[in-house]
């Protein structure tokens, strides 16, 4: 279940900047499966929230197509089976400021309500994800509020 992320994440991340610049940082692709965590989230698959995560990958993080196919990919393969928060909430709690964490919560809002539905499980899974990367409570409905008005 974890062994394709790990895999990719090998594969394709490197911390160090002096590396070839088509490595994608660990820290973006923490940030992509958390993305694919909330698409998953409400076990229905809406076409919708696909283009928006891959707008907002290609808006927000420094990946090719490529490797946005191959993340894809991994969300697929990953539809059915819960998979642990910890790996990456503790990249993004290690590389992200503060601000970048409340944009991360931003993002995810964007998808939840791509749809035009707003899934109670959506809505706990960002709760969650906010916690642990301790992004305020006053910031997640400040950022949910944001969202939902910029998309009305």
């Amino acid at each position: 279940m974890l062994n394709p992320i790990k895999h990719f994440f090998e594969s394709k991340i490197s911390n160090d900047s002096h590396q070839d610049l088509s490595k994608v940082k660990k820290s973006d692709l923490a940030c992509a499966a958390l993305l694919i965590e909330v698409i998953n989230s409400d076990y229905h698959l809406d076409e919708r929230e696909s283009k928006e995560f891959l707008q907002v990958l290609r808006e927000s993080l420094n990946i090719s197509e490529e490797e946005i196919e191959q993340l894809v990919k991994l969300a697929e393969a990953q539809t059915s089976q819960a998979i642990s928060l910890y790996e990456f909430t503790r990249l993004i709690n290690t590389e992200y400021s503060y601000l970048a964490k409340v944009k991360l919560i931003e993002n995810m809002w964007r998808i939840a309500f791509s749809d035009e539905q707003l899934d109670k499980y959506e809505e706990h899974l960002i709760r969650k994800i906010a916690d642990l990367i301790y992004v305020s409570h006053s910031d997640f409905i400040k950022s949910k509020l944001k969202t939902r008005n910029r998309l009305s």
